[in-house]
């Protein structure tokens, strides 16, 4: 399963370019020739960068839905709306279409952060208001979701 680390700072141009974080390539190495894709957020107002292999095994989840249910076939088109295939220019910089841009009301001042498999793309005014929580209520959100695991 592919994995970065790390949650960056960037700023956009008036193109909607960013200079694509030393650190993501460097984790990355050869992933990066071979492109991203940029989607909306299912749950969160940002959006989400895959490299190609891992939208491969999210597009093979997705692809496994009988499209003949209506609910399976309304999922994959909000899914999929407005997916885009990116990759870095030969400067190093990552173009994000307008259309997503105002999709993840994102202005200048962007932040990249890891989440296991991707990279969410957030308006940095946004992400910290997403980030900001009560320790308690995350404690407890910690306890429902990973308190069940059984740890090895």
């Amino acid at each position: 399963m592919y994995s970065v680390l790390g949650t960056y700072e960037c700023k956009l141009d008036a193109k909607g370019r960013f200079m694509f974080p030393v650190q993501f390539k460097n984790q990355m190495g050869e992933e990066l020739e071979h492109g991203f894709v940029v989607k909306r957020s299912i749950f969160k107002k940002c959006l989400e960068l895959f490299p190609k292999e891992q939208w491969h095994a999210e597009t093979a989840m997705v692809g496994k839905l009988n499209m003949f249910i209506k609910k399976n076939a309304d999922f994959v088109t909000k899914f999929m709306a407005g997916v885009k295939a990116v990759e870095l220019d030969s400067t190093g910089r990552l173009l994000i279409p307008k259309d997503l841009l105002r999709y993840g009301v994102i202005t200048k001042e962007i932040v990249l952060t890891s989440v296991v498999n991707r990279i969410e793309i957030w308006d940095k005014n946004l992400y910290e208001a997403a980030v900001d929580y009560n320790p308690d209520d995350f404690a407890g959100l910690a306890e429902d979701v990973m308190g069940g695991l059984e740890m090895e």
